[in-house]
């Protein structure tokens, strides 16, 4: 047998605490309720996955990315992992409604072959670099809530901060960014609306934020998804780079933005889509000249350092929003990448995404 066929693959609960909940426009999450995956080969090398469904912004739950895993284990032990590729084609048709649990897979895959191959995931992805500087959150909540966690991620050493609006009214989403701006002056500001806002909406709360003088560096996904004239019509009128996150979930979908001039820059996730399907997102996106954000759901150390080493290795991206492991209370893992202030770096990884079970 290969060295390098699947020969078993695991699939369990993974809860994680967080020490405040991650609010968004349509919904919040208390706790993550991942899942982690463990997948090995014919010569021992293990890799480990994460899956990170939010039901908010996916539907996805849990439970389902659970079974979806299960459902396919028998039809890849046996599999060739050096087959990539093919097997990514192969889980987007058996799993076409589960992109985190497709994208936990193909993460534990991924770090076994690369781990197999003793080569880091940032090599292997392209080796452009090592470092991101990365944003931090400031979920959605009150203006009381927005000036308190404006401090704190300052005393971080993070100077971006990505202020969740829409789940409130553009007037009182205008007076977050102005008391953060108050309290933060020297900080670089993102807002995103995670579809919250109608194209009116949207309209006035960019226009009460240049009437305040507050700066804003990027206004992501103002409006839902499926509302890609309405996504065009924020661009064409907006002055600010206008991001699109729910609306780019497949290579598809940035084939359409770039045909609409719908956007001018996509998040590129993984657990929206997968791995695989991301090397397509971006080279779609760098060829159309759209800008690149690198971002995630609400997941831990592992599934982000799989997001930094694709970002950095592949290189040309403008924004890095992998800050979600600073909202977990508690990892079980150990390795991976290594911060200080806003800047990430996987420069010590030798071998997969670096990331153990501690």
């Amino acid at each position: 047998m290969n060295p390098t066929v699947i020969t078993e693959l695991t699939v369990e609960p993974l809860d994680l605490p967080l020490t405040e909940p991650f609010a968004i426009a349509t919904g919040a999450q208390h706790v993550a309720h991942n899942v982690l995956v463990r997948l090995t080969l014919a010569d021992g090398t293990t890799g480990l996955g994460e899956a990170a469904p939010f039901t908010a912004v996916s539907g996805e739950t849990q439970a389902r990315s659970l079974a979806a895993i299960q459902s396919v284990r028998e039809q890849l032990i046996g599999r060739e992992a050096r087959a990539w590729r093919p097997l990514s084609a192969w889980l987007s048709e058996a799993l076409p409604d589960e992109p985190s649990a497709r994208c936990g897979v193909e993460t534990a895959l991924l770090d076994a072959l690369a781990r197999h191959h003793r080569v880091p995931l940032w090599v292997f992805f392209g080796g452009a670099g090592t470092e991101l500087d990365i944003d931090m959150t400031v979920t959605a909540g009150d203006r009381a809530h927005a000036e308190s966690s404006a401090r704190a991620i300052v005393a971080r050493g993070i100077t971006t901060l990505k202020v969740k609006v829409g789940a409130l009214s553009p007037e009182l989403d205008v007076e977050r960014l102005v008391a953060i701006h108050q309290v933060a002056p020297q900080a670089r500001l993102f807002a995103d609306a995670n579809g919250g806002y109608t194209v009116p909406q949207a309209r006035a709360f960019l226009a009460g934020l240049e009437n305040a003088g507050v700066p804003l560096s990027l206004f992501e996904q103002p409006v839902p998804a499926e509302d890609i004239d309405g996504l065009a019509a924020v661009t064409r009128g907006s002055r600010i780079p206008i991001c699109a996150d729910e609306s780019a979930r497949s290579a598809e979908d940035v084939l359409r933005l770039i045909r609409e001039r719908a956007a001018t820059g996509i998040n590129i996730k993984t657990m929206k889509c997968g791995v695989v399907e991301s090397l397509m997102m971006w080279h779609l996106a760098r060829a159309a000249g759209l800008e690149l954000m690198i971002g995630g759901m609400v997941e831990s150390t592992l599934a982000m350092s799989c997001s930094a080493h694709l970002a950095a290795g592949l290189g040309g991206f403008h924004y890095a929003d992998l800050d979600t492991p600073l909202f977990i209370a508690k990892h079980p893992f150990r390795g991976g990448y290594r911060q200080q202030g806003s800047r990430i770096s996987i420069a010590d990884v030798t071998s997969g995404h670096g990331v153990e079970l501690a």
